[in-house]
């Protein structure tokens, strides 16, 4: 004992106050910081229930939960920090010595922070859109301060930071209520023309689905060495698009079978030339 005190230069009653005091400190830090957490963690949820219940736009929404909840565990962290007795003085004099690291470090960051800055205010989509962007299509879950969450039709989950999402093209399949169906049908040369839009002509009239205003379009958008091509021009509402599509191609299909329409067979490559 008599070593420790000419070693470190505190007696033994000294030494133990030394252990209780930071022990006390750390035990009181632990507490800051799952109270803290959880605290931070029912707020985020709360402002999340409030903005929702104000109608608030979704892309907000978790935009703004997701700020709230970095920022208050930010302030925890601070604090727990502080009760160790550690100056915060010090503590900013060290990130400041290396503030141009950290810059560098955190430039992305930064940049899709305000690309959710941008998101939110522009409105290019919103929770909820279909969306292409950055060679990925998705339906539009979540905008964080710093991410974009997309849902694939087959359920898979793509995150896109939200700088290049909004430095980026976005093509936003679902922001208008109608869209333009483009169909095309190929039937052989000889086959009867007027038969083929009479067909059509008839699908379109019956579907429900299919508006009137605009009126559709039916023509020959292309004549190749082996088919000539129909082009099939159709406005639906946005939600409508995908079956409309399907239904109208199973239907032609067996339609101009049993109206003895011929559909060219695909060309077969021979062998090349010697």
């Amino acid at each position: 004992m008599k070593n420790i005190e000419e070693l470190f230069g505190l007696n033994y009653k000294d030494i133990n106050q030394l252990v209780v005091r930071w022990g006390t400190n750390l035990l009181i830090t632990i507490v800051i910081f799952v109270v803290g957490f959880w605290i931070a963690k029912m707020a985020s949820q709360g402002l999340r229930r409030i903005l929702r219940r104000s109608s608030t736009d979704e892309g907000l929404v978790t935009f703004l939960t997701s700020l709230t909840s970095i920022a208050l565990k930010v302030l925890v962290i601070i604090t727990g920090i502080n009760q160790l007795g550690i100056e915060m003085t010090s503590f900013v004099a060290i990130l400041g010595a290396a503030g141009l690291a950290i810059g560098m470090a955190f430039s992305g960051t930064l940049s899709n922070f305000a690309g959710g800055v941008m998101i939110l205010a522009f409105k290019p989509f919103k929770v909820g859109d279909t969306i292409l962007t950055q060679g990925m299509q998705g339906k539009v879950s979540e905008i964080q301060i710093f991410n974009t969450y997309l849902h694939t039709s087959d359920n898979k989950v793509i995150i896109l930071p939200n700088g290049p999402v909004a430095n980026g093209n976005i093509t936003n399949f679902t922001r208008e209520d109608k869209r333009r169906l483009d169909l095309h049908f190929a039937i052989s040369y000889g086959d009867n023309l007027k038969t083929v839009k009479d067909l059509l002509t008839t699908f379109i009239a019956k579907d429900e689905r299919i508006l009137k205003d605009p009126a559709p379009f039916i023509g020959v958008g292309a004549m190749t060495d082996t088919a000539v091509n129909l082009l099939v021009q159709v406005w639906t509402n946005t939600h409508d698009l995908t079956a409309v599509t399907h239904d109208m191609n199973e239907w032609a299909y067996e339609e101009f079978l049993k109206a003895g329409i011929h559909l060219p067979e695909p060309p077969v490559s021979g062998p090349t030339p010697a």
